[in-house]
């Protein structure tokens, strides 16, 4: 039945499109990672320089994922992505330029995550409501963990591709900025082809709102919407913790890598593929479990084991360790995030779906509000010991959140 329903979501035509064209820009942004955050680090040996690079990328989500998700639930979803990947191509062209010309500063990495960030705003919440328009409601939760099984695989290949590619390109020469820059190349070629991709989509996916009230009016409806369903205010909630607390990992790991395990590029992009290989298992066993029972209940109980995991991976003092825990890492939080993804997408109304992905969005990029203290902790006391608070504080809040919402409660009823 599980497998039937995996053929069934890849069978559809449109879908399977969209699925490619997502992967591959899924690709674009873990190589990405990867290149940033390995060339940032060399230029600054700051783990706080990492955290303003993230916050660049991330502040946007905050800024304007609320008007992606009216843009999304106005215009075509297809012409939105499509632009929006075109734009991403142009600029890391750009910014590869830069590179190979050795003009490249800090701050270049920031306005480039800012402006990367803010295409993802506009264009994200447009991706996401796209899926309910192109499959059967009864597959939803099976074509959310396949969308998690496309983003995972790329956390498996993009970053040891990248890794391996700028350590190779530098041949031994640790400051070479040549690997870098045509792994941008690389990532300019992903985001062309994700627009060229999306382009065989042949569903417009045109807006189902029978009348427009004004931007701010339906960014206020979103916002009432989600306090007017406690179901989705608990999906929310139990979203927001494990960015605040959970993705931290992603942007310290350069510097746990470098400063406790002694790595270099290549091993970091080894790292994040372990974390890829986990999440890919993860998010293929909750599309084999899609219509599984106490879904509520699961989610809460992989935040519990997301959140042992990172405290886990702090403690790690050798290679071998941090591959087990950043593996386990990588498998309960794709469980965690398909099945959240998943109930979101089943519970919302058609004509609301694009503002509550924005509202979702608009959350995680609230992710340095946990990042800044967690790094404090790790300039001051070791990158180490800052996952392992960072852990510690993803699992009192989860537990706080069952003990003081009844919206949480009843999830896990």
């Amino acid at each position: 039945m599980a497998s039937r329903d995996i053929y069934s979501v890849l069978a559809v035509p449109n879908f399977r499109w969209l699925w490619v064209g997502s992967l591959g820009s899924s690709f674009a942004m873990n190589m990405q990672i990867i290149a940033r955050g390995w060339f940032v680090y060399d230029l600054t040996s700051s783990a706080m320089d990492l955290d303003w690079v993230t916050l660049s990328f991330m502040l946007p989500s905050v800024l304007f994922s609320l008007y992606g998700g009216v843009l999304a639930d106005r215009l075509s979803k297809r012409r939105l992505i499509v632009v929006a990947q075109s734009l991403n191509a142009v600029a890391t062209l750009i910014m590869a330029w830069i590179i190979f010309s050795g003009t490249v500063v800090f701050w270049d990495f920031i306005w480039f995550g800012f402006f990367n960030g803010t295409i993802l705003a506009l264009s994200m919440p447009a991706r996401q409501a796209f899926v309910p328009e192109l499959i059967p409601q009864p597959l939803i939760f099976t074509a959310m963990a396949l969308n998690t099984t496309g983003w995972n695989l790329s956390r498996i290949v993009g970053p040891a591709l990248a890794g391996l590619l700028i350590a190779w390109l530098a041949g031994g020469d640790k400051q070479s900025a040549f690997g870098v820059g045509v792994v941008y190349l690389v990532i300019a070629s992903l985001y062309l082809g994700s627009a060229l991709t999306t382009l065989l989509v042949n569903v417009p996916g045109d807006s189902v709102q029978t009348q427009r009230d004004g931007t701010y009016r339906e960014m206020r409806e979103g916002l009432a919407y989600v306090f007017a369903n406690p179901r989705i205010f608990a999906l929310l909630l139990l979203s927001i913790i494990p960015f605040l607390f959970g993705m931290p990992l992603n942007t310290l790991l350069p510097a746990f890598n470098q400063d406790v395990l002694g790595g270099h590029a290549d091993s970091l992009g080894i790292l994040v593929s372990a974390m890829g290989g986990g999440a890919i298992i993860g998010s293929m066993m909750m599309a084999a479990m899609g219509d599984m029972r106490r879904k509520g209940r699961w989610l809460l109980l992989s935040s519990f084991a997301w959140a042992g995991a990172t405290a886990a991976f702090g403690l790690s003092v050798n290679v071998n360790a941090a591959l087990l825990a950043i593996s386990l890492i990588g498998l309960v939080s794709a469980w965690n995030m398909s099945l959240n993804r998943g109930l979101l997408q089943h519970t919302v109304d058609a004509h609301m779906r694009g503002r509550i992905m924005s509202i979702d969005m608009m959350f995680h990029g609230l992710m340095p509000v946990g990042v800044f203290p967690i790094s404090w902790v790790a300039e001051h006391y070791g990158v180490g010991n800052a996952l392992m608070v960072s852990g510690i504080a993803f699992a009192v809040l989860i537990g706080a959140s069952l003990l003081l919402s009844s919206a949480v409660r009843a999830m896990a009823r």
